[in-house]
């Protein structure tokens, strides 16, 4: 049986850490469309459901914290990303970061961007080369957690907190 999303939240007890490495993903995403055709209130409307699991689980002490590894000049799927931030991710309560591509040349990183709950396990997230949603695949495998979250840490440490950052 598929587990929701929110049902796979409520199961975060201390902390959730996500890493995201590519330049551009779901580009027929509706809120995508809306920002592009200036809209920018419709794609924030589109990610509340998202903003509000994130408060609550932030709001049961949850640290999510959220990094991202960009070219710069940023895609246009990203500086979407970076416009919207305010409105989604920090109201929700993440921590964002962001980490210019040219500064990660020396850390060691997992082929796919990632989730992990609790420092135990969590997801990868596979996209097509076109960047659609391919799925996630579990993680449970000890050294691939410990993988994941000292790369996150690596670029955590590195990375430009949200309010900081002005984008190329």
């Amino acid at each position: 049986m598929a587990t929701t999303l929110e049902q796979e939240w409520s199961q975060v007890t201390k902390s959730a850490v996500h890493l995201e490495m590519r330049d551009s993903y779901i580009r027929d995403d509706p809120a995508f469309i809306a920002w592009q055709e200036g809209r920018v209130s419709d794609a924030v409307a589109a990610y509340q459901a998202w903003t509000d699991l994130m408060r609550e689980a932030t709001s049961r002490g949850v640290v999510v914290r959220r990094a991202r590894i960009v070219s710069e000049p940023l895609s246009d799927y990203c500086r979407f990303e970076y416009d919207v931030t305010p409105q989604v991710n920090l109201a929700g309560g993440e921590q964002v970061r962001w980490l210019p591509r040219r500064r990660a040349s020396d850390i060691a990183l997992p082929g796919n961007d990632f989730w992990i709950f609790d420092g135990e396990h969590g997801k990868f997230n596979h996209f097509t080369g076109e960047g659609a949603s391919a799925g996630p695949e579990p993680i449970g495998d000890p050294r691939v957690i410990k993988l994941c979250a000292d790369a996150f840490e690596a670029v955590w440490q590195r990375a430009i907190p949200h309010e900081e950052y002005k984008p190329v």
